[in-house]
């Protein structure tokens, strides 16, 4: 794809930190941090490996462009004090002077001149608290890459997730089926098991990346009420 590209074209990549660990020109106009939660430990070895890696996204931008970043998430937002870009921050709990938050169950996007209401939260055809940062985020990244803040609230409202995010795939007898195969590591998998609410049977297993799964077990309380394991992690 970036071999076809030309001057007009807008790319917009989900950059691993495998990828960003060996960067040398790579330098986006607009970067973003969600988050910083334990993965890859298997690799990284440490957190603050790990958390450098990440910080790679935005080694090469300037004030002239853009970083994005979790404004709730304390660890994720330190990275900024390394940022020479213009950092915008999201929160679903803060109300930003500058950025994408909620205020009253309504998506707002603040720069410096004005504030703009984007949509309400409970518009989001995608459950769970990580989606609505994931929105936020997603705001953020749209209007200050100069798109029409009308346009940013219809896709928002019609959008309703990709497949293998918790991806609803039938309902039997009463019974839904639910996709989170994208839920490679034990954060992923809370925050699915969190936006499900209750009564999950749930199928859980395969590679361990020398993560912990204390939260993850925590997460079981009061919504799991069946565990199968599978794959090398079930040992």
């Amino acid at each position: 794809v970036a071999a076809d590209t030309t001057d007009e074209t807008v790319t917009v990549a989900e950059i691993s930190s495998f990828q960003l660990e060996t960067i040398k020109d790579f330098c986006p106009e607009i970067s973003a941090v969600l988050n910083l939660t334990p993965d890859h430990m298997d690799r990284h070895q440490t957190m603050e490996k790990y958390a450098d890696a990440k910080a790679q996204i935005f080694k090469n931008q300037n004030k002239n462009q853009y970083c994005i970043i979790n404004y709730d998430d304390e660890e994720c937002f330190k990275l900024a004090e390394k940022c020479s870009a213009s950092v915008v921050p999201f929160s679903r709990k803060h109300e930003l002077d500058l950025g994408a938050y909620v205020h009253d169950d309504i998506i707002i996007v603040r720069d410096k001149e004005k504030a703009v209401e984007i949509c309400r939260a409970d518009e989001l055809q995608i459950p769970g608290a990580h989606n609505l940062e994931n929105a936020l985020a997603a705001c953020a990244i749209a209007y200050f890459g100069g798109i029409d803040p009308e346009v940013i609230s219809k896709v928002l409202k019609e959008f309703r997730g990709v497949e293998h995010r918790i991806e609803l795939c039938n309902e039997i007898d009463g019974v839904r089926f639910v996709n989170d195969s994208k839920g490679t590591n034990p954060d992923a998998a809370v925050k699915a098991i969190e936006a499900i609410k209750k009564d999950i049977i749930l199928i859980a297993g395969g590679y361990d990346k020398d993560s912990s799964f204390d939260d993850f077990v925590k997460a079981f309380d009061g919504r799991v009420k069946a565990l199968l394991l599978m794959g090398k992690t079930a040992t």
